[in-house]
């Protein structure tokens, strides 16, 4: 009966905890977007948002608002949006002190470089599809537009549109870490991960052409860096391996 009841304890001071992270990550979300609220504003980060279309739109043309609380409620969404971004390491962070006082010492080498390679290979997804990708599908896609259609996008499917893109770029740039992850649980091996490396390749185009449009341009975008990540993680996912073994492994 004691062993019951320091097992219930125990759960639900987990529980505890894990509610204090998530409310931690939550005031560290909403304070991102507060000060985003503030500067530069909500209007402000749709158009920097926006600017890729637009560009590609003809001169003078603009996009539209279908719905009666579009224009407020657009802006704010991708005000949020961009604060979860800004506020992921801090996230993460909440995670990893959540998992660390049960793992061991060589476990915690391992958990710190990934809450961090995750943050960072996430932004920069996110940064690619931006800089990178937006312009030429947007230019792809106006080019095919016959002369009698008016292009003014809708703000909210855009929005639809460039988050469903900016969150599969982002967790397609966290291949490296599943990878790492895969192989310092043993679930994997590295020799395994190469030997499947053709297939690994043809379902990076089959990911590709099922989470981006129709057109080639995005495609290729997502599934080459997809294919480019895949190679990153074999080569340093060993190291970690190595770096966090685990002392009686290292003899």
């Amino acid at each position: 009966m004691t062993d019951e009841l320091a097992g219930e304890e125990t759960f639900i001071s987990h529980l505890v905890e894990l509610r204090d992270r998530l409310v931690k990550a939550s005031i560290g979300i909403a304070i991102a977007c507060g000060v985003l609220m503030l500067w530069p504003g909500p209007a402000e980060i749709y158009d920097l948002l926006a600017a890729p279309m637009l560009a590609s739109l003809p001169a003078g043309s603009r996009m539209i608002a279908t719905g009666v609380v579009a224009p407020f409620l657009v802006p704010m969404k991708v005000t949020l949006a961009i604060a979860f971004i800004v506020a992921l390491p801090w996230v993460f962070y909440q995670l990893w002190a959540f998992v660390a006082p049960g793992l061991y010492a060589h476990e915690k080498r391992l958990v710190m470089p990934l809450v961090i390679s995750s943050s960072v290979l996430f932004v920069l997804g996110v940064a690619f599809c931006y800089f990178f990708v937006f312009g030429r599908v947007f230019h792809f896609i106006a080019a095919f537009a016959p002369s009698s259609i008016a292009v003014t996008p809708d703000i909210e499917n855009y929005l639809d549109f460039v988050m469903s893109m900016c969150l599969a770029f982002g967790a397609t740039f966290e291949v490296p870490v599943v990878v790492v992850i895969l192989v310092r649980m043993g679930l994997v091996s590295i020799e395994k991960l190469k030997s499947i490396r053709p297939y690994a390749i043809v379902g990076a185009f089959v990911i590709a052409a099922i989470v981006t449009p129709p057109d080639v341009v995005s495609q290729l975008a997502l599934a080459l860096p997809m294919c480019l990540l895949f190679e990153l993680g074999l080569w340093v996912a060993p190291i970690f391996e190595r770096a966090t073994r685990a002392p009686e492994e290292a003899a």
